[in-house]
């Protein structure tokens, strides 16, 4: 397989707003990704989920260490450039779908792709292969307000993947849904992943977990933990992963 993300030594430290003393959020941060990887990130609050992924997002910068998309060093794409970049090569997906509500689904879905100036024609080739995909082509006209949870949800991802990113970024993506919801959902994921998409998903949900191929778990800042779905089906994984907090937390990490 092609390795497509590189996390190497990555340390991140903040200062404190209360005392200015320095706060480590993030220390030997090490892990890679290989291209049509499905991994799951897990952890405590406070473990350091959110701050890895706003690196890999090049929403922050690292204080020291390497994040390295393909051959691209992260850190040094110019700060002029790093929203064309994430443009051109990373999707999100939000707990909260970050949607705007004063634009249709079509427009929604379309708005990072107007952004990079693709024409008309492309982009309706684009938007009616995900909308079908995702089950949402009779939504387009139709604007946030007027869909459920998990329709949004769904615009939301077709929004992320209309560019056709290298990797596909998802912050709790099941966060704000009910439990029939977010098993569609996790199982849209899954065709995604079916289909060659690249997923780093960062979860409390140990279900949303079990539909990944690969768990991380982060404790202080760092990866202290993997494994692997193998041959197991969902339920199983979801059993491993369950067994694993357990067993982590009783020892103490």
């Amino acid at each position: 397989m092609t390795r497509l993300l590189t996390v190497k030594n990555v340390k991140k430290t903040y200062q404190s707003r209360l005392n200015g003393q320095p706060v480590e959020a993030l220390r030997h941060m090490n892990f890679t990704v290989e291209q049509g990887e499905y991994v799951a990130i897990m952890g405590e609050s406070g473990s350091g989920k959110s701050t890895l992924l706003n690196l890999i997002a090049t929403l922050d910068k690292p204080t020291a260490g390497l994040i390295q998309l393909e051959q691209m060093n992260l850190s040094e794409i110019p700060e002029k450039e790093t929203a064309n970049f994430r443009r051109e090569h990373l999707g999100f997906v939000f707990q909260d779908f970050n949607l705007l509500e004063n634009f249709s689904v079509k427009d929604n879905i379309l708005l990072p792709l107007v952004l990079s100036r693709m024409p008309y024609s492309k982009m309706q080739t684009r938007l009616i292969a995900v909308t079908t995909a995702l089950g949402i082509d009779s939504l387009i006209e139709k604007y946030p307000y007027e869909l459920s949870g998990g329709q949004q949800q769904r615009v939301a991802i077709a929004r992320a993947i209309v560019t056709q990113p290298e990797l596909l970024l998802a912050d709790e993506p099941t966060g704000a849904l009910d439990s029939k919801t977010s098993s569609q959902l996790l199982q849209v994921f899954e065709r995604l992943n079916d289909n060659g998409q690249t997923i780093l998903m960062v979860t409390h949900s140990s279900l949303a977990a079990s539909h990944a191929n690969r768990v991380l778990f982060i404790k202080d800042g760092q990866v202290f933990h993997q494994i692997y779905r193998g041959e197991k089906d969902n339920q199983q994984f979801f059993e491993t992963i369950t067994e694993t907090m357990t067993a982590l937390v009783a020892k103490g990490g």
